[in-house]
C-alpha cells in the first residue's frame, strides 16, 4: 500500500476498483487555512484518460502491478495483429482497437512490449526508436533555404514522416517512434 504523501511520477496505482491509475504530476499543497492535500494528474492505463484529483496524504492505495512482455509482432490479418512470446512461442491476437497506432513505424518480426493488468492487456509499447527505408517522397533538393524545411515522406510501414529536403527515396532514416519525428539517417 503507498500513501499519497509518497506519490512519485510514474507509479501505478489501483485507485478504484479494476481502474489503474498512473501518476503524471501531483504536488503537495499545504494552504494557509484547513489540512494539506496532494494535487494530481493521473492516467488511466487502460482507457488513456487523464484527469485531475486530489487526495489526502493519509490515503493509502495497493500499488498496482503491470505487466510488459517482451513480444514479436508477426503479421496483420485484417483487422487483428498477432503476437508471439519468443521464449514460449505461445501467440496472442489483438484488434486494433487494442493496438492503436502503436505499429505505425513497426516491420513484421520486431520487437515490442505488451503491457497487461490482471492478464488483460491493454496497451502495446513499440521500441523507442526504429530505422525504416523511404518508399515515396518528392527528390531532395538542397540551397535556398534559411530554415530547416522539411517534406513528407512515406515509410516503408505505409507512414508519412516530415524529413529534410536532402533526404532521398530509397534512404534509411532513424525515427523516434513516441513523437514520429525524423532523427537522422542510416
Amino acid at each position: 500500500m503507498i500513501s499519497a504523501g509518497d506519490f512519485k511520477n510514474g507509479l501505478t496505482l489501483e485507485i478504484e476498483e479494476g481502474q489503474v491509475f498512473q501518476i503524471l504530476e501531483f504536488q503537495h499543497v499545504k494552504p494557509g487555512k484547513g489540512a494539506a492535500f496532494v494535487r494530481t494528474k493521473i492516467k488511466n492505463v487502460i482507457t488513456g484518460s487523464v484527469v485531475e484529483r486530489t487526495f489526502r496524504p493519509t490515503e493509502k492505495f495497493p500499488q498496482a502491478r503491470i505487466d510488459r512482455a517482451d513480444m514479436q509482432y508477426l503479421y496483420s490479418d485484417g483487422d487483428m495483429f498477432n503476437f508471439m512470446n519468443v521464449e514460449t512461442y505461445d501467440q496472442i491476437a489483438l484488434n486494433a482497437e487494442k493496438v492503436g497506432d502503436a505499429l505505425k513505424f513497426v516491420k513484421e518480426n520486431e520487437m515490442v512490449k505488451i503491457c497487461s493488468f490482471n492478464g488483460n492487456v491493454f496497451s502495446v509499447e513499440p521500441p523507442l526508436f526504429v530505422e525504416l527505408e523511404i518508399t515515396d517522397t518528392e527528390p531532395g533538393f538542397a540551397g535556398n533555404t534559411a530554415q530547416g524545411a522539411t517534406k513528407p515522406a512515406t515509410v516503408e510501414t505505409g507512414a508519412v514522416v516530415y524529413v529534410p529536403l536532402f533526404v532521398n527515396l530509397g534512404d534509411k532514416i532513424k525515427i523516434d517512434t513516441r513523437s514520429g519525428e525524423y532523427l537522422s539517417r542510416v
